[in-house]
C-alpha cells in the first residue's frame, strides 16, 4: 500500500439521487446539494476572472477599448447572466435581456463603478440608465 499520487475529486452529481423523490436518500440529497453549490461557485469565480481580464483590457487599450474589448464585455455579460444565489428557480427568459445600447454603459458600471456624482452629465446618464433598466425588468 502507499500514498496516492494525486487527489481525486468527485465532480459529477451523485448517481443514486432521485429528482422525483429527493428526500428518499438523505446522503444523496446532501451530495446533490453540495454539487449544485460547487457548480454555482465555479460559475461565479469564472465571472470574476472575466471581470479582471476586462479591467486589464480597459486599462491597456485606453480610448480603443470599445473595439478591442468588445468580446470580453460580451463574455462577461453572458457569464453574469443567470448566476447568483437568488436566481435558482427563475427560468432564463426572466433574467432580462441586454439591449445593445446598454452594453457599453453597463460594462463600465460593473467594472469601474458608476462615475462620481460631481458631474451633472454623468448624473443624468446614470439616472437614464437606471430608468431603462427598471423599465426592462
Amino acid at each position: 500500500m502507499g500514498r496516492k499520487k494525486g487527489v481525486e475529486f468527485d465532480e459529477g452529481a451523485p448517481d443514486d439521487f432521485d429528482p422525483n423523490n429527493p428526500y428518499k436518500d438523505p446522503v444523496a440529497f446532501f451530495e446533490m446539494r453540495e454539487h449544485l453549490v460547487r457548480e454555482k461557485w465555479v460559475d461565479i469565480e469564472k465571472a470574476k476572472i472575466l471581470r479582471e481580464k476586462l479591467r486589464w483590457c480597459y486599462r491597456i487599450e485606453g480610448v480603443n477599448h470599445l473595439q478591442k474589448c468588445r468580446h470580453l464585455v460580451q463574455q462577461y455579460l453572458d457569464a453574469t447572466r443567470g448566476i447568483g444565489w437568488g436566481k435558482d428557480l427563475r427560468p432564463p427568459f426572466m433574467h432580462g435581456t441586454v439591449r445593445p445600447f446598454l452594453i457599453f454603459r453597463l460594462s463600465q458600471a460593473y467594472v469601474f463603478g458608476f462615475p462620481s456624482q460631481s458631474s451633472s452629465f454623468h448624473c443624468r446618464a446614470q439616472a437614464c440608465t437606471c430608468r431603462r433598466l427598471r423599465m426592462n425588468d
